[in-house]
């Protein structure tokens, strides 16, 4: 095979490794919070620490790879995060779990952030539309079958393998890195905005540290309301310095065009409903209500993934015929339709109840994805795309950390008082946090079991209905929640996306 198409291999190696992990890890939850004894927020931060440094390092590691090199960064990012990943195996408790993922994240970002620089700097012509095409096949591919393989790999070998199977993917594909990637770096380097990077970074964790500790600090502690005014404080000091910048981590001038408004809107908008939103989804289908195993769990994932990776080639033969924001938005409302007919479950709902929402969740998702690429980098100018499209990279990363954190908190918060009010008056009522604590996590079998001598047998049942009815009290919440989220990002595409806003024509830019 042909050098370059060897670079190629080596490139969605990587990203969909990077990409993979987003979802992956999902299913895998349940059994690692058993394992780790970890508290739902705990489990949060196993997404969140991943989604925060990914999205932190996007921008960073492109002015690396300007200055210091491309092939560099990249192969760096495939070292750290393998590394990682083995720490992550290895992990024998969610601390050392969540500082690894934090650290897996980087090295994802330094991938992300030079895979299409490196594509770009190897193919031409109309080789590089067949590159750029089968990157997005890999990235829909690796979003579509992460819980799938996630569940395969937990129940095959345990949560560890989901970590482990990194490992001689990512030497296979350091290797390949090593022997066919070409160096390439700006010739005319601008340097790393190291102030407004710790600013971000900063910003971005006590936001995403607030929304996640608010219930189990207090919405008016002082360590909450302090971090969530500090946050604001940084991310004004953010703005303000990188509109000093020559060369800023972020171009806020990019802020100024309407369209590219719209695409960070629905980036944003459709990571945190859909995407936040299958944490919860995981814990109802397996330990949460329906008990299944983390197979049959990515199985029963396959009819929302599927229509995803099916949608996706059609929205981008679309995208030369009809309008972008119709795609964009037209997606969006699909999925908070999708999302809003998965609402009013009960107790005696089995999971087929999921399977019309999450079909037309999936199309309306795939749907999305092709034309908001087109669009991140379709309204700037050739000189500015690759920072337009880390941009609408971090504003995906952050849709998902954010979601998830602000869903973790009405979840968790829902799921409380409504197992209150079942428990008020018995024996169990004394229990009602260490239940909910457990609930939330998907652990509703384990708390139960811990306690059957002080309840009393005769009132199990009664207890995990409860349980149950609350849980999915709490994510008939989310339900309704996300939908609205979802029809902000489709109204804002219709708004915002404009035709005469793209410099060229979507889909050949």
């Amino acid at each position: 095979m042909d050098r370059k198409w060897l670079s190629l291999v080596a490139v969605i190696t990587g990203i969909f490794m990077l990409l993979i992990d987003v979802t992956i890890v999902n299913v895998a939850l349940p059994d690692i919070g058993t394992d780790l004894k970890a508290s739902f927020t705990s489990l949060e931060w196993v997404v969140n620490a991943y989604t925060l440094t990914l999205a932190s390092s996007l921008l960073v590691s492109g002015s690396l790879a300007d200055l210091i090199g491309r092939k560099r960064v990249f192969a760096g990012g495939l070292v750290i995060f393998s590394l990682a990943s083995l720490a992550c195996a290895l992990s024998e408790s969610s601390l050392m779990l969540n500082l690894m993922r934090a650290v897996q994240g980087i090295g994802g970002g330094m991938m992300f952030s030079t895979s299409l620089a490196i594509v770009g700097q190897t193919f031409h012509g109309h080789e590089r539309g067949t590159a750029f095409g089968i990157i997005g096949a890999t990235t829909g591919a690796a979003v579509a079958i992460g819980p799938l393989v996630g569940g395969l790999l937990t129940d095959a070998f345990g949560w560890e393998a989901i970590f482990f199977v990194n490992v001689p993917i990512g030497a296979i594909a350091l290797l390949l890195t090593m022997r066919n990637v070409d160096e390439s770096k700006d010739p005319h380097p601008a340097g790393i905005d190291w102030q407004g990077a710790i600013l971000f970074t900063a910003a971005l964790f006590l936001l995403i540290y607030s929304l996640v500790h608010g219930n189990d600090e207090g919405w008016g502690s002082f360590e909450i309301i302090g971090s969530l005014a500090l946050s604001a404080l940084l991310l004004l000091a953010f703005a303000a310095v990188e509109l000093r910048k020559e060369h800023p981590l972020f171009d806020l001038s990019l802020f100024r065009r309407p369209a590219f408004v719209g695409a960070c809107v629905v980036a944003f908008c459709m990571s945190a409903s859909l995407f936040a939103l299958f944490l919860f989804l995981t814990f109802y289908i397996q330990g949460g209500v329906l008990g299944y195993t983390p197979l049959e769990a990515g199985l029963r994932f396959l009819p929302i993934t599927g229509m995803m990776l099916l949608a996706g080639p059609i929205a981008g033969r679309l995208t030369t015929k009809v309008q972008v924001r119709y795609l964009l938005s037209g997606g969006l409302l699909g999925v908070a339709v999708g999302i809003f007919l998965l609402h009013g479950i009960d107790v005696n709902s089995g999971w087929t109840a999921l399977i019309v929402g999450f079909v037309v969740a999936g199309i309306g998702s795939g749907f999305v994805n092709p034309p908001l690429a087109s669009t991140a980098i379709g309204v700037v100018e050739q000189r500015r795309s690759g920072m337009a499209s880390g941009i609408n990279a971090t504003f995906r990363q952050v849709g998902i950390a954010a979601g998830v954190a602000g869903l973790g908190a009405i979840f968790q918060s829902r799921v409380g008082n409504l197992l209150a009010e079942q428990l008020a008056g018995t024996k169990a009522a004394s229990h009602s946090d260490q239940i909910s604590a457990a609930v939330t996590a998907g652990q509703t079998e384990t708390a139960i079991s811990h306690i059957p001598h002080t309840v009393g047998a005769a009132q199990i049942d009664q207890l995990r209905e409860a349980a149950h009815f609350a849980f999915i009290g709490g994510l008939n919440t989310l339900f309704l929640v996300t939908c609205a989220i979802a029809l902000v990002g489709a109204i804002g595409g219709l708004l915002l996306v404009r035709q005469s806003d793209f410099i060229a024509p979507p889909g050949h830019e």
